[in-house]
Order: C-alpha cells, then sequence, then structure tokens
C-alpha cells in the first residue's frame, strides 16, 4: 500500500512537470535606457490688457498674425493670441484720450500677460493724457 502510494505520488510529479520539458523562456528585460519622447511644442497665450476710469483710449499692440494693431475703445479692454516661437518681442502703448466728468481719482494701467503672469506693466494716477508704454522679449 505504501509503495502504491509512493508510486502514485512519483507519477503525479513526473506528470506535473512533463509540460516544462522544451518550454522557452524569453529575456525580456530592456537592453539600453528606454527612448525619450520629443517634447511636444508648447504654446504660450499672450494678452494685452488695459484698465482704468478713462472714458476713452488708443491702444497700440503687435501681434504676429496681424502686425501692429490700433485700437480706439472704452475699458477695460483685452486681447490675446497664442505662440509657439521660443522668443518674442512685445510692445503696448496706450494713451487715454478722455477721463469722465467728475473723475476725481484717475487711474489707469497696462499689462502684458503671459500664460497668467504678468510680464510687463505700466500704470499712471494723474488727469495728464501721457502715454504709457511697455515692451520687452519674452522668452520660454
Amino acid at each position: 500500500m505504501v509503495k502504491t502510494r509512493i508510486g502514485i505520488a512519483i507519477a503525479l510529479a513526473i506528470a506535473s512537470t512533463a509540460g516544462l520539458c522544451g518550454t522557452t523562456i524569453y529575456n525580456q528585460l530592456p537592453t539600453g535606457p528606454s527612448p525619450t519622447p520629443a517634447p511636444a511644442a508648447t504654446k504660450a497665450t499672450i494678452e494685452f490688457r488695459a484698465a482704468g476710469n478713462p472714458s476713452s483710449v488708443r491702444l497700440r499692440y503687435a501681434t504676429p498674425d496681424d502686425g501692429v494693431v490700433q485700437v480706439v475703445t472704452a475699458l477695460p479692454y483685452a486681447a490675446a493670441f497664442s505662440t509657439s516661437a521660443d522668443s518674442e518681442f512685445l510692445s503696448f502703448e496706450a494713451t487715454p484720450i478722455a477721463f469722465p466728468l467728475g473723475t476725481t481719482v484717475p487711474f489707469f494701467t497696462i499689462q502684458i500677460v503671459v500664460d497668467g503672469t504678468v510680464f510687463r506693466q505700466a500704470s499712471a494716477a494723474d488727469m495728464l493724457l501721457s502715454t504709457l508704454q511697455v515692451s520687452g522679449t519674452w522668452r520660454k
């Protein structure tokens, strides 16, 4: 009886390893570093903003698509464009044309904003109709 059980155990052991004979194991370890994908071209959003209490203003700025733009408008004002360039020269000028009658605390500000961060800013708090101007070369 004991010999029969040992024989059955040996037969089962041989049968369970029979499927392993002739099995090929492939080494799938990397042979070098993984290739790094090229970074996707990211676009920066550039915004020209003007705010304050002049009743009308003359704004001048430049974009790659439109060239120099001049607008006479009321405030607040915002214009934006996107670029994938590595650097861009940005310029923004604003001249108040008139303040409303009864203005006692004048204020006027212009900003160039790149991806939500102020790149350049200028402000005035007087009744003079002088031009505010900001410019600079933005780089990624």
